[in-house]
């Protein structure tokens, strides 16, 4: 969410200095999402998401994030998913019809998703096989390897982000090491999710590096290596992106 760090242009040009230069700004809601596009228009390094927020009270506006989504700097409908864990989001019930109206849109538009999971993976699981088509990334991946599997099984990619430097997530670790090489991706959620050493800061793209050193060595690779790997999984993904 580039647009909550301020100076937009100091943001991008310090994560492009520290070797982040190809980056994906999601929307939550209809006026953000405008954002998001209006941002990827003006930075080369930057592509947009359009989407609804689950924990957002207001229904989402459907016809506006399908006029978005034809932008050429729109690669994927996100940050979609299902929140039950969040004090005062839409009951479940609510967030599931919103998903599925979401992921059609998604389907529609061939693009992929970004999903958000707080308590709701089985409910999730069950949205992404009523969806055969679809396909995207668990955003901000934390569960354990079981849960891991099914989405994997199911064609998704996993992102990881700062959550994974913290010490006492020894499990999320060793999802990071059992993930497929063509299925890892790593991102910030920025301005949330720093890695441990930046806790109470606001997260930047530049500080992605913060999570790879880290991925690289669980994964017993080169910080270049993971780099050209990542790379090759985000285009892949993101097919929009050029």
């Amino acid at each position: 969410h580039l647009e909550e760090l301020g100076d937009s242009s100091e943001v991008v040009g310090s994560a492009v200095k520290a070797g982040v230069t190809r980056m994906v700004t999601m929307g939550v809601d209809a006026a953000r999402s405008r954002t998001a596009v209006a941002l990827a228009r003006g930075h080369s390094e930057v592509w947009a998401g359009v989407g609804h927020h689950p924990t957002d009270a207001s229904p989402p506006a459907i016809d506006v994030l399908h006029e978005l989504s034809h932008d050429h700097r729109v690669v994927a409908i996100g940050e979609i998913g299902l929140d039950f864990e969040e004090e005062g989001a839409p009951p479940h019930h609510v967030q599931v019809a919103r998903l599925h109206g979401l992921c059609e849109l998604a389907v529609a538009r061939d693009l992929p998703v970004s999903i958000h999971n707080r308590g709701a993976a089985t409910e999730i699981l069950e949205v992404i096989d009523a969806h055969p088509r679809l396909r995207g990334v668990m955003h901000f991946f934390a569960l354990e390897w079981e849960w891991a599997e099914r989405f994997l099984d199911r064609g998704f990619s996993l992102g990881f982000g700062g959550l994974v430097t913290r010490p006492s997530r020894s499990s999320l670790r060793e999802v990071v090491r059992q993930c497929p090489d063509d299925r890892l991706l790593l991102e910030t959620d920025s301005p949330y999710g720093n890695a441990h050493k930046r806790m109470g800061a606001p997260n930047r793209p530049a500080f992605l590096i913060d999570t790879a050193e880290l991925v690289a060595q669980l994964r017993g690779t080169s910080l270049d290596e993971l780099a050209m790997l990542e790379s090759e999984n985000a285009l892949r993904l993101f097919n929009l992106m050029t």
